[in-house]
């Protein structure tokens, strides 16, 4: 007599390939950051700005330069003039849209240039040490031990008030942070055994920083890159609020010094200073959220369970 079992066939054996567990771990990312309220208003808040600065001008095509007429002057709100004008008789809903293109783009560049910076001074300095360590830290505490905006205040009057002006000096005195974070995380990095192996192999110093280093150190990077977005934006407004901004292209920041300067709050003319004021507020709240957010999704001792 035959065994009914013998006759069954056997299951088979699926087996993932890099690929699928690729899929499957961005798969779980996904769903970890998805169960973080915090993250997901983050998102909410980022996504609603991003919308507003690329297809804003599109929906709403006014000229946030163009000067109004005399009785236009600080004219509240209307159907005409949906946040009503400024002292200049300007719409200042075409000036919140506008701003945000401005405000947006200073920031997201600026940081740019602060975590490429930052990332390669904390590497080089972790990785490498000794007097490069040495000298690049103490490079770095330089910038961590000098006031942060008057330096940016001089560079900005030296440099002149324009958009890319603003982008370097931002770029240029935000890194320090950074390079500190990466640098332990570096030192870290570098003490684990596959490290040990690619050195024995023969792999070069560079080779090693950029294949196994800076893979294991950018969840880190992208994580504190979410935050710094938030001071560079913070940064901006602050150098347009003190006249430091570029007039031309007005941003939050230059609405609020416009407002502030026109004597909007003691005339009452809130529609003028508390649209910028709140879509800063929004967006600095927003990367914030953003980061503890990813911060807790690449550390799992944050979790919570």
């Amino acid at each position: 007599m035959v065994d009914p079992n013998v006759l069954q066939p056997k299951p088979e054996i699926k087996i993932m390939g890099k690929k699928d567990v690729h899929l499957r771990k961005y798969q779980q990312i996904i769903a970890i950051f998805k169960s973080n309220k915090i993250g997901m208003f983050g998102v909410s808040i980022f996504v609603f700005f991003g919308l507003v600065a690329l297809i804003g001008p599109l929906i709403f095509p006014y000229d946030p330069l163009q000067i109004g007429s005399g009785d236009e002057v600080l004219q509240s709100p209307d159907s005409t003039h949906w946040l009503g004008t400024d002292d200049l008789g300007r719409d200042v809903f075409a000036a919140l849209i506008s701003g945000s293109r401005v405000s947006l783009g200073i920031g997201l560049l600026a940081t740019f240039i602060t975590m490429v910076i930052g990332t390669l001074i904390g590497i080089s300095s972790g990785y490498i040490g000794g007097k490069v360590d040495t000298i690049l830290m103490r490079f770095t505490e330089i910038f961590l031990v000098l006031p942060w905006l008057p330096l940016m205040l001089v560079l900005a009057a030296l440099l002149g008030s324009s958009i890319w002006n603003i982008i370097l000096v931002i770029g240029f005195t935000s890194w320090s942070s950074t390079a500190r974070i990466v640098r332990a995380q570096t030192l870290s990095v570098k003490e684990r055994q596959f490290i040990e192996r690619a050195k024995a192999i023969g792999a070069n110093d560079f080779y090693i920083m950029y294949k196994h280093v800076l893979p294991n150190v950018f969840p880190l990077i992208f994580a504190n890159t979410i935050l710094v977005s938030a001071v560079a934006i913070l940064s901006e407004t602050s150098l347009s609020f003190l006249g430091m901004g570029d007039a031309s292209h007005p941003s939050w920041g230059m609405m609020l010094h416009y407002a502030f300067t026109s004597g909007a709050a003691s005339v009452g003319a809130y529609w003028f200073l508390l649209p910028p004021g709140l879509c800063v507020v929004g967006v600095v709240l927003g990367f914030t959220f953003l980061g503890y957010a990813f911060e807790e999704l690449f550390n799992p001792k944050l979790r919570r369970s």
